[in-house]
């Protein structure tokens, strides 16, 4: 079976795609530091400890394995800490994808499949985000991948290393059959404070601003399922693997819902009413952001087929029921 480096391979999206390519006959080789991800959720392959700034770490490990290609999603993505700790962002995310990058290159692994985000656009507000849209992001985090994309693109033309650069918008959802799912010490992402909530775990959910210029005043985002999304980079692989060009694409549905609107269907779903409180507004966080994906559909193949947002809902609240990781 081939092997796939995938760094960040125990956090909550790259453990999902360690299931994907285990499924579609590969062996993912998890690279991992632990510090936000868990041991447990590495179920799909081998795993590896180690930090992407160690070059001799990763050397010893290509050559071990000797992966046909590195799935990245290794990197720090909070934007509010962001905003207060650049330099760390840029250290942790830039300085060890470079090295990682060179590795790779050193091992003559030559394909790449980059986890990028949609906050490299920044703010474009009433406009459908596709792959042409100017980058403008507006915190640490958003730079620092947008360097990265950069970083691939030089190493192309120097070394011939190909990349496949996914831009890809909110995140939700958990493994339906629940041997992975969305667990986060301290959690920050939207979907599971709010089970927290539901579940008493937290006093309340904060809603982070009222006064976006949206139709309810809260911020509007483009939910992807996790299934769907790591789907995508399978496909990826597969485009790298026949030896197509470079290519970025967005990952998303479409179409964007409030943060209201995902309380309202959080209270559908679990038939328990979302207690939450009204906050102000965080740095960096933009009014809107939905996606064109059309590109990863019609070049792809790619059909996002759990990415409601009932079903996104229904799957992380299963999951937040009956799983945990234990450090």
């Amino acid at each position: 079976m081939t092997n796939i480096l995938v760094t960040g391979g125990a956090g909550y999206i790259g453990s999902h795609a360690c299931k994907a390519l285990r499924d579609a006959g590969y062996t993912p080789v998890t690279f991992d530091n632990l510090v936000t991800g868990w041991q447990d959720a590495v179920k799909f392959g081998p795993f590896e400890q180690g930090e992407l700034s160690d070059r001799t770490r990763l050397d010893a490990v290509f050559a071990q394995y000797q992966p046909a290609a590195v799935m990245h999603f290794a990197a720090l993505s909070q934007v509010g800490e962001a905003m207060a700790e650049p330099g760390r962002y840029w250290a942790n995310n830039v300085i060890g994808s470079l090295t990682l990058i060179e590795a790779a290159v050193a091992a003559g692994c030559l394909n790449f499949v980059f986890s990028s985000t949609c906050a490299t656009y920044g703010e474009h507000d009433n406009v459908v985000l596709d792959e042409n849209t100017s980058q403008q992001p507006l915190n640490a985090y958003g730079a620092s991948k947008r360097a990265i994309e950069d970083i691939l693109r030089d190493f192309e033309a120097a070394h011939g290393l190909r990349a496949v650069i996914f831009r890809y918008f909110n995140v939700a959802g958990a493994d339906p059959k629940g041997e992975v799912g969305e667990f986060h010490r301290p959690e920050t992402h939207l979907v599971p404070l709010m089970l927290d909530a539901i579940d008493g775990k937290r006093d309340a959910l904060t809603v982070f601003g009222t006064d976006y210029d949206t139709p309810d005043g809260t911020c509007i985002r483009d939910y992807v399922h996790v299934c769907d999304l790591v789907d995508a980079h399978v496909l990826g692989l597969n485009w790298l693997e026949q030896g197509k060009q470079s290519r970025v694409f967005n990952l998303g549905t479409g179409s964007g819902f409030s943060v209201r609107e995902v309380i309202e269907q959080s209270h559908s779903v679990t038939n328990r009413k979302v207690p939450y409180t009204i906050g102000p507004r965080r740095a960096g966080d933009c009014t809107k952001l939905v996606s064109g994906s059309v590109r990863a559909q019609q070049e792809l193949g790619w059909t996002p087929t759990r990415s409601t947002l009932k079903t996104m809902i229904s799957d992380a609240w299963r999951w937040h029921q009956t799983g945990h990781y234990d450090k």
